[in-house]
This record gives C-alpha cells, structure tokens and sequence, in this order.
C-alpha cells in the first residue's frame, strides 16, 4: 500500500509549517490514517535548522490540542520533490522559491495551502514572527480550515 507522504512548508519551519504538520498530524491520527499518509514540515531558508518550532506557536497548538514540541528546523531540498506527492506553501514568496528549486519531473501538487480552505478572506497564511499572540490564533485558524479540506481531498483523490 502506498503511502501519501504531504509536506508543508513556509520560511523558517519555526511558526506555520510546523503548525501545518502538527494540527494535520492529528486529523489523520483522529481519522485513523496515520498508516497511509506521512508528514512532514520545511523552511525555504536556513536560518532554523534543528530547531523547535517558535515558543509562541508551541503554546497557540498546544491550547488547542496539538504538540509541536518534538518538531525540529529543516530546509526544504530538491529530493523533497521526489519524496513527497503535496507540497503546500504559506504564502506566494515562498511558493516561488519552492517552484524554482523544484525539478522539471516533479508530477505531485505544489500549491498554497489555502487552495484548500472553505474560507476566502485569506488567500495566504500571513507570517505571525512579528506579530503578537492573537496572530498564531489566526495562523491555526486557517491551517485548521485547509487541513480539514486536505484530508477530504487526499481520501478522494489519493487513497
């Protein structure tokens, strides 16, 4: 059985990515698909290799049920696009520097994760570094939305 292996990605791979990963690591555990979709997080910079997610998004995703605490720091690589069959990007910088390093033959999706979302406010999840705590609410609030979404898509398309 083949499995779907799904990677989210933005900057640093400190706030949305691995919020991304966690908050869907938990629907497909919830949705008893933990055996056939493999997750996982990048950053198109370097900046936080090995590093534990921002203690701020830590903090947002454990008070609503989801531990980050475990993810490290990593960049995003070419053989990412021979790995992984969904690559989903925060935002539209970041979604460029992917589709630059991307390979000709890569035939999976490469999109923003918000192509997935019921809502249409928001076209891009914003980057809440620099912001206050209300903005890593927001962040989950839009992963959430799009990470219901993915899975619907996946179980329709891809299991």
């Amino acid at each position: 059985m083949k499995k779907v292996k799904v990677l989210f990605v933005c900057l640093g791979n400190i706030c949305r990515s691995p919020t991304a990963e966690g908050v869907f690591r938990k629907k497909v555990l919830d949705a008893g698909l933990q055996e056939r979709i493999e997750i996982d997080s990048a950053g198109t910079s370097g900046w936080h290799i090995g590093e534990p997610p921002d203690k701020r998004a830590i903090a947002a995703a454990k008070g609503r049920g989801y531990d980050l605490a475990t993810l490290r720091g990593r960049q995003l690589v070419g053989d990412d696009f021979r790995v992984f069959d969904y690559i989903l990007v925060m935002d539209r910088e970041n979604l460029a520097n992917s589709k630059a390093i991307a390979p000709s033959e890569f035939s999976g999706c490469l999109s923003l994760l918000l192509a997935f979302s019921s809502q249409s406010r928001y076209s891009e999840v914003p980057d809440p570094y620099y912001g206050g705590d209300q903005g890593f609410d927001t962040v989950l609030d839009l992963i959430e939305d799009s990470c219901d979404g993915l899975l619907k898509d996946i179980e329709r398309n891809a299991l």
